[in-house]
């Protein structure tokens, strides 16, 4: 249980400060969250990479990511099949399932239970799920010729891609910045994890409507909280990948729906209240299951 009280309360109260606020005061969320897209993250995103020492678990994590989603869009399209799900279901299935939060959840849960030496994995594994979840999401939403080109500005248009890029760059070519300028970095990078946190909880208190399709919202919780761990626990034990590795990637596996697909959903008209339940009991179900993984663990 101390891990339950250690780690899980404390994020769920500050989930849960978040949902209070919406619910009492319906505040703008795509303002809050523009803050955190357009200024904390990409320092977070650029500050933790640049003093990260680069070696082959990056490739490894992204490997993972790339199958993680396809082996989730696999597994969709089969129940698709078997239960006679529209094409729209599917999509918002797989909109359910193939993206985790691995932001404003699961930056916090890695950090609290991992500690700072794997924030740097967390942080990456939140730029590439960044860019799947603005490639893939949005395609899957829309499923039309202007999907793909929607998708690709989406990419394009995140500043925690150009955050990775100049990393990148400025590990490759050892270039210097003065300490006052990381300091600053750092700083506003710091202030990320709590606001992404509240802005989740302002999230899941601004679903209105809900769609109680038990069938696809069971397949796509037991998808999202059960086999994708268990998937990423066979990944890391068969690869033999390092401890600390393979950890980040089951807990960040285990994590519910990104909010994100939420907006999609609405946005093409993509099953949004399936989708907005699949999230809302996704998250629910996540203080449970989490707890118990984190414990296993």
């Amino acid at each position: 249980m101390s891990l339950f009280f250690n780690v899980i309360l404390p994020i769920m109260l500050v989930f849960l400060s978040g949902f209070i606020l919406q619910r009492l005061r319906v505040l703008d969320v795509k303002s809050v969250s523009a803050v955190t897209i357009y200024i904390l993250s990409p320092a977070l995103v650029f500050i933790s990479l640049y003093d990260a020492e680069f070696n082959s678990a990056y490739v490894m994590i992204f490997v993972y990511m790339i199958v993680l989603f396809y082996l989730m869009v696999f597994l969709n399209k089969i129940l698709a099949k078997i239960f006679k799900w529209s094409k729209n279901v599917e999509s918002a299935s797989i909109l359910s399932t193939g993206f985790m939060n691995s932001g404003n959840y699961g930056l916090p849960v890695v950090l609290f239970s991992l500690g700072q030496t794997a924030l740097p994995y967390a942080v990456f594994i939140m730029v590439v799920q960044g860019l799947q979840n603005n490639f893939f999401g949005v395609y899957y939403a829309s499923r039309s010729s202007s999907g793909i080109k929607r998708a690709l500005i989406n990419v394009f248009k995140m500043p925690t891609t150009y955050a990775m890029i100049l990393a990148f760059i400025f590990q490759f070519f050892q270039i210097p910045i003065t300490d006052s300028i990381h300091s600053t970095l750092s700083m506003v990078g710091d202030a990320s994890i709590p606001v992404m946190m509240i802005v989740l909880g302002m999230q899941l208190g601004s679903i209105m409507g809900i769609k109680l399709d038990w069938q696809v919202i069971t397949s796509s919780v037991l998808l999202k909280m059960i086999v994708a761990p268990l998937f990423a626990a066979g990944f890391v034990y068969f690869l033999d990948i390092n401890p600390l590795i393979g950890a980040i990637l089951i807990i960040i596996s285990a994590m519910p729906p990104a909010a994100t697909t939420t907006m999609y959903a609405i946005e093409f008209d993509t099953e949004p209240e399936l989708v907005s339940s699949i999230t809302f009991i996704s998250t629910v179900t996540s203080i449970l299951t989490i707890t118990i993984l984190l414990n296993i663990m």
